[in-house]
């Protein structure tokens, strides 16, 4: 794992606010900023962890460059930061966490800190984490007759449950794995004679 800060791009066409996430980033973390959609294009690579990104700006949207991203297939980790609050198309977006402005700098600190650790797992934890992301932010801001209505959030629920169900059956398998490992050390370290071959035999729970 490199030494070197993790790299974090703010895509805010506020440039005050764009400036103050860069501050508050600034001294953990490589941090680039962006002025607008265009702008941000312009500096997409794979060097990229962490993409902040406004979703309502002139002339490029967040909802474009999101694309672009993804397109593109650069493995960084977004979060929209917006005032935009969340509707129901939400669910198709390539996001990873969504972040409603105002936002503290403790908020956006945690949100950055937790992506980055996202990073770290396999694909199909990280689309476990945006599910639930998704699920969170619009519970947070639709009622429930909403929520009851909506095919989309249907569509999301259906999906957290398959990735929880495939995440519980895989930690199931690394546990018997530890299991059957943890009895297999024991009986290499053993010295079982051979007239105790036949009464010693070791139950591995298979």
């Amino acid at each position: 794992m490199s030494d070197d800060p993790a790299s974090v791009l703010v895509v805010e066409d506020e440039a005050d606010l764009a400036d103050l996430y860069a501050a508050w980033l600034g001294g953990e973390y490589d941090v680039r900023t962006a002025y607008g959609g265009h702008e941000a294009i312009e500096q997409l690579s794979e060097e990229i962890d962490v993409i902040l990104l406004d979703r309502r700006m002139p002339g490029l949207s967040g909802d474009e460059v999101l694309v672009a991203v993804r397109d593109r297939g650069i493995d960084a980790r977004v979060a929209m930061v917006t005032a935009v609050e969340p509707d129901f198309d939400i669910v198709e977006m390539g996001f990873d966490d969504y972040l409603v402005k105002p936002v503290t700098r403790e908020n956006l600190v945690d949100t950055v800190e937790s992506l980055l650790r996202r990073s770290e797992y396999d694909t199909g934890v990280q689309e476990l984490y945006a599910v639930a992301s998704k699920k969170a932010v619009l519970e947070s801001e639709k009622g429930q007759a909403a929520l009851e209505e909506s095919d989309e959030y249907a569509e999301l629920q259906e999906r957290y449950d398959e990735l929880q169900s495939d995440l519980d059956t895989q930690m199931e398998e690394f546990s018997e794995h530890d299991e059957f490992e943890q009895a297999f050390k024991q009986f290499d370290k053993g010295d079982p004679s051979e007239d105790d071959d036949e009464d010693d035999e070791l139950d591995f729970g298979l």
